[in-house]
């Protein structure tokens, strides 16, 4: 524990630097895949064959390795933040899409039938009431898959991706060293308790967003 400390407390500029890497390319993944991902889940919940092929082909994506998944990006985007962001797009579609359809397809007909009634287009009748009764669910979605997100992006590291891999790598190829496990394991650690904040940072999201009436 105390050389864990010791390194901490002399790299503390690295580590800031590297937690703030980490942070903000799942982030970016989870906004990019949560436009992606809602509008699949819009365009597709009120066919049940496409929903179905919407889901599937977002699971089957889950069932690549991530690192067949990064080996594959390489030739098509090269090495560093494209193919890591490219990865963690892919594997946070899934709970998006999913908890997106599942939450369309939940809303009481007499809700939508009362906003058509009161002269509501089809598309006030979406961003006015149709979205925010889904956003609950949709923000689930992209606790889950921010949740996926901070630990799939360690593993980017090996294409050479942003963020705390890079530490957990430069202390594995060390082993052997003193700095070896005060390397990884702050690593891992940071990456832990930064999944717990973002997690938290969610469930307050959702206190300011969601109505009353919904939760």
């Amino acid at each position: 524990m105390n050389a864990l400390w010791d390194y901490i407390t002399s790299h503390q500029s690295q580590l800031v630097f590297d937690s703030y890497q980490h942070v903000s390319a799942v982030i970016q993944s989870v906004i990019i895949a949560t436009v992606i991902g809602v509008a699949i889940g819009l365009l597709t919940y009120s066919n049940a064959i496409a929903s179905n092929l919407a889901t599937s082909i977002s699971s089957a994506v889950l069932t690549i390795p991530s690192f067949a998944l990064l080996g594959l990006l390489i030739p098509l985007v090269g090495l560093g933040v494209i193919p890591s962001v490219t990865a963690l797009v892919l594997y946070s579609l899934l709970p998006i899409i999913r908890n997106t359809i599942v939450g369309m397809n939940n809303i009481e007909p007499a809700l939508i039938d009362a906003a058509r009634g009161i002269g509501m287009g089809r598309a006030i009748t979406l961003v006015r009431v149709e979205l925010p009764l889904v956003w609950p669910a949709i923000l689930a979605g992209m606790r889950l898959s921010t949740q996926m997100a901070m630990g799939v992006l360690a593993i980017a590291a090996y294409v050479k991706g942003p963020g705390l891999g890079n530490l957990i790598f430069a202390g594995l190829a060390r082993v052997g060293s003193p700095t070896a496990v005060p390397m990884a394991l702050s690593g891992t650690l940071l990456i832990v308790i930064l999944a717990l904040v973002l997690d938290a940072l969610y469930v307050l999201l959702g206190r300011l967003t969601t109505s009353k009436g919904i939760r």
